[in-house]
């Protein structure tokens, strides 16, 4: 067997990505990649996750006959989306799943169709595949804005208004850089509507904040903007955590009664591991560390958004190598069953630990533990359930992505 075709032939793929998709509208990145693949000798077909990550679906080039879209959880398919690394399936003309990544935000997988000389092993074959699947990633999430396309392909029940509103909002829901990695996740993601996250990595301090809007109608989706607004415009003038938490309390307290929001913010410094943050009467972080949950952040305690006049002395806390912090909105605990059983933080807390012991990253984390609150209030959830992790390392974000 031999590798596939040398480094020139991968070259062209990638120049054929970004020559071809650079005037390229959403709907035609189907075909631009098909034809940059076949540069290499491969047949390429894109399939995007939909928004609550449960099913792979694909972008069929033109003139290529339907395929079936993909369970998350129980096929090969989903394995390489779940775990982000390429699975191989047979020998002869042998078919890879690659994980279709942008940077480290899961957007879904690439089926590749290789010819049967190709050595899939080979270690050129496996850094063209590397090359070839981060930068298709990167052009997906590029066009996505552009148009409505890939936004389609991923939704599998209309949102409403008040939904549109706050995903319109959100920063990508996984970032990282070296020593730190943040993943959020929002259920229902149909008919989202007060609560929404942010974060921000610059100068070394990653700077996260969630915000609970009370209520859960359009109202509630204008005080979620307003909050998430009033905190980027003081963070981007460089305020501290002080001054920001006043600043979002001051803007909705103005704005007309009963504007009202709970929300946690935070910097980490991460170089050292600092921890500090504000909390406006939201649930308390939950601390995660080697696998089990130490304890509830409790500090840096005021009152909730919206009533004015309230200070907060920000509350310190020094992370370990691999530590989780967790925030979260009510929604998640106290979600329902039939019978009107809370879903509940130690049902929430046993979540996270079994998935911190399985090795599990916090995107998939986070995927299954929403599931898993949906399920237990039978796919209908009566508020928001958002979580946002942030894990800290003292070394680089790539080694936790990989793990």
């Amino acid at each position: 067997m031999v590798d596939d075709g040398g480094r020139d032939s991968a070259l062209s793929a990638l120049a054929g990505l970004l020559d071809n998709g650079h005037l390229a509208p959403p709907d035609a990145i189907p075909d631009v990649v098909l034809d940059a693949g076949r540069m290499l000798g491969w047949t390429v077909v894109v399939y995007v996750v939909d928004f609550e990550q449960r099913v792979l679906t694909p972008l069929m080039p033109s003139g290529f006959e339907p395929r079936e879209a993909y369970d998350v959880d129980t096929t090969v398919a989903g394995r390489c989306f779940r775990n982000t690394t390429p699975v191989v399936v047979g020998d002869d003309s042998p078919r890879v799943w690659a994980p279709l990544i942008d940077g480290v935000e899961r957007l879904g997988v690439l089926c590749i169709d290789m010819p049967g000389a190709v050595d899939v092993e080979g270690e050129s074959t496996r850094e063209h595949l590397r090359w070839f699947s981060h930068l298709t990633g990167h052009l997906v999430a590029a066009k996505a804005a552009y148009g409505d396309a890939l936004h389609l392909a991923r939704l599998t029940r209309q949102r409403t208004i008040e939904s549109e509103l706050i995903w319109s909002l959100l920063p990508p829901l996984t970032g990282a850089c070296t020593g730190l990695l943040i993943s959020g996740v929002l259920e229902p993601a149909d008919v989202v509507a007060g609560d929404v996250f942010d974060y921000s990595i610059v100068d070394g301090v990653a700077h996260v904040g969630i915000f609970d809007a009370t209520g859960h109608d359009l109202k509630s989706s204008l005080i979620g903007a307003l909050a998430i607004s009033a905190y980027r415009n003081e963070r981007r003038r460089r305020h501290d955590l002080r001054e920001t938490a006043s600043a979002v309390d001051r803007v909705l307290a103005e704005f007309e009664m009963d504007t009202l929001a709970t929300g946690v913010l935070g910097q980490i410094d991460i170089g050292t591991g600092r921890f500090r943050y504000v909390n406006a009467g939201h649930p308390s972080p939950l601390l995660v560390r080697q696998g089990k949950v130490v304890k509830e952040l409790d500090g840096g305690r005021r009152i909730l958004f919206g009533i004015g006049s309230s200070e907060a002395t920000p509350a310190d806390e020094q992370l370990e190598a691999g530590d989780w912090i967790v925030m979260y909105t009510d929604g998640v605990i106290e979600a329902r069953d039939l019978e009107r059983n809370f879903f509940g933080i130690d049902r929430f807390i046993d979540l996270l630990e079994r998935s911190a012991a399985n090795a599990q990253p916090p995107p998939e984390t986070l995927r299954r533990v929403t599931h898993a609150v949906l399920e237990h209030q039978q796919g209908v959830l009566q508020d928001d359930a958002t979580i946002l992790l942030i894990e800290w390392q003292g070394t680089g974000a790539e080694e936790m992505i990989a793990d």
